[in-house]
């Protein structure tokens, strides 16, 4: 482990803090508001290359450190697209008994 190793892990642990805090956010509300879930998959894909790049280059502490960005980023983007998705099936519900309604 360098210096170069530890300051590019201590990047990626704050940056799996605060995609953790946007989970715990989305958790709460159940809705998903001003984020696509495709930006923050491009994000998890990446962070799943890292996965093999930082061991082929001996940076274990950026590994472990990338692991739970990854981690963190690929909760994220499940719950943004099962919440998506839970919504549009609920507004699609909602739309079809007030149509059946009106007959």
């Amino acid at each position: 482990m360098n210096h170069v190793d530890i300051i590019n892990g201590m990047f990626e642990l704050v940056g799996g803090l605060a995609i953790w805090a946007s989970v715990t956010k989305l958790y709460k509300e159940k809705m998903v508001r001003g984020v696509h879930w495709a930006q923050v998959a491009f994000f998890s894909l990446w962070g799943a290359w890292n996965l093999y790049f930082y061991p082929h280059y001996g940076a274990m502490f950026s590994f472990w450190a990338g692991l739970f960005l990854f981690t963190s980023n690929t909760i994220y983007v499940t719950l943004l697209v099962f919440y998506t998705l839970k919504e549009k099936h609920e507004n699609r519900a909602e739309d079809s008994k007030e149509s059946a309604g009106r007959l």
